[in-house]
């Protein structure tokens, strides 16, 4: 049996959907961000246990802990933390509405998406200021 002439080539598969297909989205955004943030405690929860070792080995291991803390690099770190910290919680409460089926309108999605983005970061702002200015006694 002879191949058929007339039979079309075959085309080529479409490729699964990708980032570069769907425009940018607060949802999309959000649900990228929570998973970073997750990603972000975990190594957050090395620099807490540096800080208690830190503080039961004495004095000097605290100093040079709060040394690395207090370092621009070290603030960035915290603030980081805190913001993760933050995010994550308030994205968590929104999936657990979406849980029990509230929230799922794409614009009540959209609003509550950039009400965690927002909150978080005022919420972080406002720990990491309260902190920085002796009112969480972190300075003394």
């Amino acid at each position: 049996m002879a191949d058929n002439p007339q039979k079309a080539p075959p085309r080529e598969r479409p490729l699964s959907p990708h980032l570069t297909i769907y425009r940018w989205q607060v949802t999309m955004i959000a649900s990228i961000t929570h998973r970073l943030t997750g990603m972000a405690l975990s190594v957050g929860a090395l620099a807490l246990a540096w800080w208690l070792v830190a503080i039961s080995r004495g004095p000097e291991s605290y100093e040079m802990f709060t040394a690395a803390a207090a370092s621009p690099l070290g603030l960035l770190v915290l603030f980081g933390f805190a913001w993760s910290l933050a995010f994550h919680l308030l994205n968590g409460i929104r999936h657990l509405f979406w849980d029990f089926g509230y929230g799922f309108d794409k614009h009540t999605a959209t609003r509550t998406g950039t009400l965690v983005f927002i909150l978080s970061f005022l919420i972080a702002a406002g720990f990491f200021g309260a902190a920085w200015t002796g009112h969480g006694a972190y300075l003394t």
